[in-house]
């Protein structure tokens, strides 16, 4: 009976004594709920919430991975803090802590990560290939901008079996505007890239690639430009060069056999032979009836409407298809014929190309075949595609060998009119 009175009178003098102590000090808590907004490639906008709405905060951060006592502090009386100068394309640890008084601060709360954004391409020619941001890592890997739109064709130029990456960027809120089956419109500050390689062995893609060259538009006030850029041997750059020139290339095809050419960059003269129509430069390939195929299972005109890049098209079944010149299955030879003859020869054969004066061909892919004069000049054509000659063989330029798969395609056509 003793004992229990003895711990009863305890317990009672404890809840007195804490009832009455008036130094006691509240806790100063930890922000909850840290999350990240606004991010751009240079700053990023952090928020927290607090339960003592009277403390201020103090937040250390730097690049993920550094030691608490080694980042760059900011202090803020609100629950926000924006924090700038931040390394594009890179991911940063914070830490928050409160400071409640002088001698009453929380712990600093568990580490919180975020990422900044690639950085802005640079839509001007700059001297290298580097310093435009189109493409995000290693530059030899060929990733593109996450701002870009990676397209195909789904009948292509020839350029001497090289394979080529395509990507469109548009300026930040700006979209392509539908204009028919055509080109679309494209917004000024648009950039349009090609980069041309020869993958080293084509049985064993394990051994990489050789990156010749990038070539790329850039719409500015109104007017396309073009701009060439030779990548160096290393494949770690590209240098803007409008003089054009040869680089030999070997390459093991599908089949197991070796081949060599020299491949020939266009100078900027020759790039404007192709690319324009009445005089101005134009883009060539991204049509919309010539991206309008699935590409990785997704239509490519159905990605650009998913992803608020176009205006006015609303479903891919508006436009026609350009054949595929090598889908014998789905397309009549005629189909076939003329969609490579509109994507390897129309640039130039067309009212307002290059070969408007000096030859009647019309070899646009909606030509009428009553007007398009393919048969008045079949023997010409015949010659001339089965020619390497410079400045007779045909195409004009852009080639240095016979594409014999298209030449055989063109060869049973031109026979069966």
């Amino acid at each position: 009976m003793f004992k229990k009175t003895c711990l009863l009178l305890l317990f009672i003098s404890a809840v007195v004594s804490c009832n009455n102590d008036d130094d006691l000090i509240a806790a100063c808590d930890n922000v909850t709920n840290v999350s990240s907004n606004t991010i751009t490639n240079n700053s990023a906008t952090i928020t927290w919430e607090a339960s003592n709405a009277s403390a201020l905060y103090t937040l250390e951060y730097g690049v993920s991975g550094f030691a608490l006592g080694s980042g760059i502090t900011v202090s803020e009386s609100d629950t926000d803090a924006e924090l700038t100068e931040l390394q594009a394309n890179t991911t940063y640890d914070v830490y928050i802590q409160t400071i409640c008084s002088a001698s009453n601060t929380s712990m600093y709360t568990d580490v919180y990560s975020f990422t900044t954004l690639a950085p802005s391409v640079v839509t001007e020619f700059r001297p290298t290939m580097s310093e435009m941001n189109l493409f995000a890592g290693t530059l030899e890997d060929l990733q593109p901008t996450p701002y870009a739109f990676e397209y195909d064709l789904n009948t292509a130029l020839f350029s001497d079996y090289a394979h080529k990456q395509r990507f469109i960027v548009l300026p930040e809120g700006e979209k392509l505007t539908y204009d028919g089956e055509g080109l679309p419109l494209f917004p000024d500050n648009t950039l349009i890239a090609k980069t041309f390689y020869f993958n080293n062995d084509e049985t064993d893609l394990s051994l990489g690639k050789h990156i010749i060259e990038t070539r790329i538009l850039i719409k500015i006030d109104g007017s396309w430009e073009t701009g060439d850029y030779v990548w160096n041997e290393a494949q770690t750059e590209a240098v803007l060069d409008l003089d054009g020139g040869i680089v030999p290339v070997t390459w093991i095809d599908a089949n197991g056999e070796s081949n060599s050419i020299n491949y020939e960059i266009p100078s900027d003269t020759d790039c404007f032979t192709c690319h324009a129509t009445y005089g101005e430069k134009t883009p060539i390939g991204p049509k919309l009836r010539t991206l309008n195929f699935s590409v990785n299972g997704t239509n490519q005109l159905q990605q650009l409407i998913d992803n608020n890049l176009i205006e006015g098209l609303t479903d891919p079944s508006s436009v026609s298809v350009l054949p595929r010149w090598d889908d014998a299955s789905h397309y009549s030879l005629e189909e076939r014929a003329r969609a490579y003859f509109d994507i390897n020869c129309a640039h130039c054969h067309i009212q307002g190309g290059f070969c408007e004066e000096q030859s009647t061909l019309n070899l646009a892919f909606e030509t009428a075949f009553e007007e398009s004069n393919i048969l008045q000049r079949k023997n010409s054509i015949l010659t001339r595609i089965q020619s390497t000659i410079p400045e007779y063989g045909m195409p004009y330029i852009g080639t240095t060998i016979l594409h014999d798969e298209g030449v055989d395609l063109l060869i049973e056509y031109l026979d069966s009119i």
